[in-house]
């Protein structure tokens, strides 16, 4: 695979962790059960298993109800924000690896990714929030769907 489509795919798989924190290392771990990334010989081969699988699925399940909640903490606060760069991070190196590439360098860009998805995810339902003048759900629901839908497109590039 070339260099800089890696590079643009981690940093995008990175992105998608910024808007759903779970739900990329969900679609690596998914790509990588279903034989789209190969993992195998490499440090991060367990995310293709079905146990990564499994609680990734529901972790992912699990974030887009608490997404829903008042009391979920904003996600460019600290400790959200680190989450979706670490979250990041872990899918951006999945696809270096599986490209036979520097894992330290996808896991740096997938965390850039991170970070970025989750200033333009927050900034971007916001707008649309008052721009619309639709409840936060709605738009909520709609982010959960651009995720899923970005993460598959990504990981299934090849």
């Amino acid at each position: 695979m070339d260099t800089g489509l890696v590079v643009a795919l981690a940093v995008g798989i990175g992105f998608v962790a910024g808007l759903r924190s779970m739900t990329a290392p969900a679609a690596v771990s998914w790509a990588a059960r279903l034989g789209w990334l190969d993992l195998q010989g490499s440090p991060l081969a367990f995310m293709g298993s079905t146990v990564a699988v499994a609680v990734f699925s529901l972790l992912t399940i699990g974030e887009f109800v608490a997404d829903l909640l008042p009391s979920t903490p904003n996600r460019t606060a600290p400790s959200p924000l680190v989450a979706r760069a670490v979250s990041g991070g872990l899918s951006g190196a999945c696809l270096f690896a599986s490209a036979n590439r520097s894992l330290t360098l996808g896991a740096l860009l997938g965390a850039l990714g991170g970070v970025i998805g989750a200033f333009a995810g927050y900034e971007a339902r916001a707008r649309v929030v008052a721009a619309l003048r639709m409840k936060d759900r709605v738009i909520a629901l709609s982010e959960d769907l651009v995720a899923v839908v970005l993460g598959w497109l990504i990981v299934s590039c090849r």
